[in-house]
């Protein structure tokens, strides 16, 4: 069972399960360039939040070796939030304050008018990878899943070659299962990655 606070903002409560630490093992399977990359990974993802209208989001990957050996894969960071117009009550961009005096808090019944003819609440996530990659995200969250599919990829020139990616989440008995495609190294989109993760204590 999971416990949730009772005092988010109420623009995170359809993120709300995803909240806290989670660890677990994964694997990888993807061919591209004439290449089969395999293996199995240790990955630990943080969800937070820190009073304000989005999640916060961190991610760090390992690849298992023989023993205790592992290697550190790509880290992530980045904010999920529901997708919603910016008014003259939001900061930003950048330093920017509000234009206008923020009335009382978002309730409940504000966020209940984002649902979509799907039942859910669209989303954007912002996602940074430690190689300066850069991935906008556009999808949604219906109850304990979640669908995102990449809107734009920033890619620096010292980057390798990504150009596309998928995410799904699911809370599954207990367990956070996600799976990634992604397009990459010339390759088709396609499995790349999936996990079965636990909330860590």
């Amino acid at each position: 069972m999971i416990d949730l606070p009772t005092d988010l903002p109420a623009d995170i409560v359809p993120l709300s399960w995803l909240l806290g630490v989670w660890e677990g093992t994964g694997v990888i399977d993807y061919e591209a360039d004439g290449a089969a990359f395999q293996g199995e990974f240790a990955h630990r993802v943080s969800f937070s939040h820190d009073g304000g209208d989005y999640v916060n989001y961190a991610a760090s990957a390992w690849l298992l070796g023989d023993g205790e050996s592992r290697t550190p894969l790509v880290a992530e960071t980045g904010y999920w939030r529901l997708a919603r117009p910016a008014a003259a009550v939001d900061a930003g961009p950048a330093l920017l304050p509000a234009s206008a005096a923020r009335p009382a808090p978002r309730t409940a019944d504000d966020v209940e008018a984002l649902r979509n003819a799907e039942g859910g609440f669209d989303l954007e996530v912002a996602i940074v990878h430690s190689d300066g990659i850069s991935e906008l995200y556009l999808g949604q969250v219906r109850g304990p899943r979640i669908d995102l599919a990449t809107d734009a990829v920033i890619r620096p020139s010292s980057a390798k070659v990504y150009t596309a990616a998928t995410r799904m989440y699911g809370l599954v008995d207990g367990h956070l299962l996600w799976a990634w495609d992604i397009a990459a190294l010339g390759g088709e989109l396609a499995s790349h990655a999936s996990a079965r993760l636990a909330r860590a204590e």
